[in-house]
């Protein structure tokens, strides 16, 4: 009578979370499917709209038989002779083969174009990421910290003062003090002609890369600091930070309780931060001339490079589909709560 016989739920309660988890992961992969497909047909579409076309900018197109043969033959050597619903069949073939075709502006595989640009903007990208979430994490939890301060206040007025500002603005700012008042640094490039490798190289393409690097870390910086603000706020609220305090702890060891748990909603917004940087890296590259994907995107639109135009806008589509699967994968692996609540 006083024995109890062994739960049986335990084998049951792990086979539905395994199939909780499966059916959560097919859901998201045939969701994430149907935005990949739609963003292929957009980023096929897009460049065509536009007036114009390859071969205007290869030929003018004056009249007369030479010039239409000789834009004919272009055409078909960028496989653009045929209708819409043939080129785009052509677009998904090459594409599942990894190929991107030519480009009309340099005439090389526009993967070799692509490819020697794609890490210049992971470079830039990838610093004005880090910087713009360590600067907001600090600031908003400084500003969490303490509600309704009159250090919280300045810093919220000020950082979404700096958001508003478009990015296009704020590096012109930049050009005009540092580079043409102050002479401080570079106007435009990621490295000299002179830089030739060594020490005089990094410290080269690190001074042409502090103006773009700040400018896209202003854009990306007020979302960081409005989460982790909140966030903070969120965390100072909770049973446990009550617990401590009354338990004796200082201010420095509850802070980094409550910094610990507010985190993990941070962590997704810097994932999703990244997929926005990588878009607002266009306007910045052009500013400065900086020779990454955003400024080859520019060059292609006023070639009406198309297959260069459907390559960038691939990688930038994927770069922000990985971005918020990454996050929505992940969440529920860094904060428990989700994971019980699925389960």
């Amino acid at each position: 009578m006083g024995s109890r016989a062994p739960s049986k739920t335990e084998p049951g309660t792990a086979s539905r979370r395994r199939r909780s988890g499966v059916a959560r992961l097919l859901r998201l992969g045939s969701q994430y499917a149907a935005v990949i497909l739609a963003a292929l047909v957009v980023n096929f579409a897009l460049p065509r709209l536009a007036p114009g076309e390859p071969a205007d900018y290869l030929v003018p197109p004056d009249s007369g038989s030479v010039e239409d043969a000789v834009r004919q033959s272009m055409l078909e050597r960028f496989d653009l002779d045929g209708s819409a619903w043939q080129q785009f069949g052509s677009y998904l073939g090459n594409l599942s083969q990894g190929d991107f075709g030519i480009s009309v502006r340099d005439g090389r595989a526009v993967s070799e174009v692509v490819g020697e640009r794609l890490w210049w903007s992971l470079l830039l990208v990838g610093t004005a990421v880090a910087a713009s979430t360590i600067l907001g994490v600090m600031l908003g939890f400084a500003a969490g910290w303490r509600r309704g301060s009159r250090r919280d206040v300045s810093l919220l007025a000020g950082v979404l003062a700096v958001d508003a500002l478009p990015a296009f603005f704020v590096g012109l700012m930049l050009l005009l003090v540092f580079s043409v008042q102050l002479e401080w640094l570079p106007v435009y490039g990621a490295v000299s002609p002179e830089a030739l490798g060594g020490w005089d190289w990094i410290v080269d393409v690190a001074k042409r890369l502090v103006m773009p690097a700040v400018t896209l870390t202003f854009v990306g910086l007020g979302s960081v600091f409005v989460v982790a603000r909140s966030a903070m706020i969120s965390e100072l609220g909770e049973d446990y930070v009550f617990m401590a305090r009354a338990k004796g702890l200082s201010d420095r060891a509850v802070r980094r309780h409550a910094a610990r748990n507010a985190m993990i909603p941070v962590s997704t917004v810097a994932l999703l931060g990244f997929s926005t940087l990588v878009g607002a890296a266009t306007v910045v590259e052009s500013v400065f001339s900086y020779p990454g994907l955003g400024s080859l995107a520019f060059d292609a639109v006023r070639a009406r490079d198309y297959p260069v135009l459907q390559a960038v806008f691939v990688l930038l589509s994927l770069t922000a589909v990985a971005a918020n699967l990454l996050a929505d994968l992940l969440y529920p692996v860094i904060d428990p709560r989700v994971r019980r609540a699925g389960s």
